[in-house]
Parts: C-alpha cells; structure tokens; sequence
C-alpha cells in the first residue's frame, strides 16, 4: 500500500514538473490527475502535497538560470551583476500584486474554485486566447530584459493575478500577459519562469504556516517523492519549451487547453446524468 501511494507521488511530480512550465496550468491538471488516482492521504495532506510539491520545480529554475539569476558570480562584469540585481526587482515588483491577492483570498479561492467545473472552463477560455493572441501576429516591441521597465513588470504581475483561477495556468496568464504588453515570447517565457521563484516559494511556505509541519515521516517521504520527480522532469520541460518557442507559437498549447477542457465538461455531464439514474 505505501509503495503505491509512492508511486502515485511520483505520478503527480511527473505531471507537476511538465504541466508547471507549459502554459496548460499544472494545478489544474494535478487536481484532475488526483480525482482519478486518488491517493489515500487526508484532503488537508493533500491540499498541501499539491502545492508544496512545486519546490521541485522552483530548483529546476534556480539550477538552468544559476549563473543568469546569481548577482555574486565572479565572472560578471559590475554592469551585469547591476543588471542581475535589477531584474531580481523586477521580479520581485511583479510578484507583489498575485502576492497580496493570495494572501487576502486563498482559502477563498480553495473552497469555490478548487474542482474539475471550474479548470476545464479556464482551460477552455485561456486556450482561446492563446490562438486569438497568437493570430495577431504583432511584432514584439520588447526583445530583452534591460527593455522591461519596472511599469512592465507590474503589468505582468497583475496578469499573473488570473492564476489564482486553478486551470488558468500561472505561466499561461504570464505569458499571455507579457507577450499582449509587448515582449517577444523568449523574453516572455523566461520572465515567467522567474516569477515562479517568489511566487511557487511563498506559496508553499503559506500553504506549510497554515496546515504545520506536523507530518507524519511517510506523509514526508510522499512529498519529497513528488519533489524530486517534479525537479527532474521540471529540467526536462523547461528546456523542451526554451528551445520549441525559438520555432514555434503557442497555439498547439492552445489547441490541446480547448480539448482537454471539452472533455472534461463531457467527463462531468455524463458523470452528472450517470449518477442521477
């Protein structure tokens, strides 16, 4: 029994580490993978396993981005680690906006928009607009970091506000937001895989303050299971998607978001007339 709910951990990390750095929203799909395996742990374990299986993923940046991320690498000049510094605040003045609203709206948002219903309408309505912005074809009047203005940066970290909506996507929202504010989609991409550093760390640590760290050592080990997938796959995924988007858009992620949403609406109705016969 405990090797299986091992191996379901392992699952989900896997899922976590794809579906975290592709815009398609890998809440979303952890909360939809999680109805068909179920794992038998408490809801409240559970509600915490989700979130604070991120940590993998947010060293799978911290490791590809090191020395791009680290203001103190000897081998910068004075004028690149100034320029580090200046997109840590960047970062940092991007992720205040989703940073507030979480804390003001968390459980909030946990008790209503934490089921199947409400990710395959996001998925459905993000995809959307993913292949309607993709259309536009509008060249990118912001192609590297020194040209993202701190205005910029907070108008990217109010589009990430939309994640909160699980099935929205946090890199989705962010993306769609920076490449309608201007930006090309490597620049982006990137800048989304930034903000995921404050943001994933500080929701993970609200999520342990609120439930405690009173776990039991097997509940521990299932979270460093699904951390440790979710870091290696998360390696994967990041430079699959850095190296796809030098050729391609993002209507594929599109296309697939407006299927997998559909589908589980179909899932949902049939489910719904099922049970009432």
């Amino acid at each position: 029994m405990e090797l299986m709910e091992l191996f379901k951990a392992a699952l989900i990390g896997i899922v976590q580490g794809i579906t975290e750095w592709l815009p398609v929203s890998s809440t979303g799909h952890m909360i939809l993978f999680n109805e068909f395996i179920k794992m038998n742990v408490s809801e409240t374990f559970m509600s915490t396993f989700l979130v604070v299986i991120q940590f993998g993923s947010i060293l799978a940046v911290l490791t590809i981005f090191f020395k791009k991320l680290n203001p103190f690498d000897a081998s910068k000049t004075k004028i690149q680690k100034s320029e580090t510094i200046d997109l840590w605040i960047k970062v940092i003045i991007a992720v205040i906006p989703s940073g507030i609203l979480g804390l003001l709206f968390d459980d909030t948002i946990d008790a209503l928009f934490f089921n199947p219903t409400t990710v395959a309408i996001a998925l459905i309505v993000y995809g959307i607009i993913m292949i309607m912005l993709e259309n536009r074809n509008k060249k990118p009047s912001v192609n590297s970091f020194s040209e993202v203005s701190y205005k910029l940066a907070i108008g990217i970290g109010l589009f990430q506000c939309l994640a909160l909506i699980p099935g929205t996507s946090r890199s989705g929202s962010t993306i769609i937001g920076a490449v309608l504010l201007g930006t090309s989609r490597y620049i982006a991409t990137e800048f989304s895989f930034f903000l995921a550093v404050p943001t994933m760390l500080g929701a993970s640590a609200l999520k342990l303050v609120k439930t405690g760290f009173a776990f039991s050592g097997f509940e521990w080990l299932i979270l460093a299971t699904g951390s440790i997938v979710a870091y290696i796959v998360s390696i994967l995924a990041i430079k699959f998607l850095l190296d796809y988007i030098k050729k391609h858009d993002f209507k594929v992620f599109g296309y697939y978001r407006i299927a997998l949403g559909v589908l589980i609406l179909g899932i949902l109705v049939l489910a719904y007339f099922f049970l009432i016969k």
